[in-house]
């Protein structure tokens, strides 16, 4: 019954788990952001070069997008747990580079190159954008330590 679910031989899929968990960690990214800074904190709209309709509109994009890949994410987990093919180390490792990797693109493409919004207006965002780039390579650095002690955990013993 090698395609039994259920069944003892089911294989870890480590790759799938970690991609798994970035597409979490990504979403879960993108919702801290979308409720802390642009509903909490009022700090600014995911497209801030328009009117605030525009700027409200985009951020109910955003939070739509943010939603499906966390829905779609933990759907693609809990087919995995089902199947018995978590890689847990892996997923954990997803979900670290997920978070840093939102967080990076958003400080360098979104606020950098393409100039959707800031952090914040009307004060000096270079502390802010240290802070953000800084915390996002620290999640993703964090991510990537983890990716290689689970790769080393999963490696097949070499047979003499």
């Amino acid at each position: 019954m090698a395609n039994d679910p259920r069944g003892s031989g089911a294989r870890p899929e480590p790759r799938r788990s970690l991609a798994v968990g970035a597409l979490i960690g990504m979403a879960v990214m993108a919702a801290v952001d979308e409720i802390v800074f642009h509903q909490l904190l009022g700090w600014h709209h995911f497209y801030d070069r328009s009117t605030t309709a525009v700027g409200l509109f985009s951020d109910g994009l955003l939070h739509t997008a943010e939603l499906l890949a966390l829905v779609a994410g933990l759907i693609l987990y809990a087919d995995l747990r089902r199947r018995r093919a978590l890689a847990v180390a892996h997923a954990r490792a997803g979900l670290f580079l997920g978070l840093g990797l939102f967080q990076l693109f958003d400080g360098i493409v979104d606020h950098k190159l393409l100039r959707l919004h800031q952090i914040r207006y009307g004060v000096d965002v270079t502390p802010y954008d240290w802070a953000w780039n800084l915390g996002g390579l620290a999640l993703l650095l964090i991510g990537c330590a983890l990716t290689v002690r689970a790769a080393r955990r999963t490696r097949p013993e070499s047979t003499p």
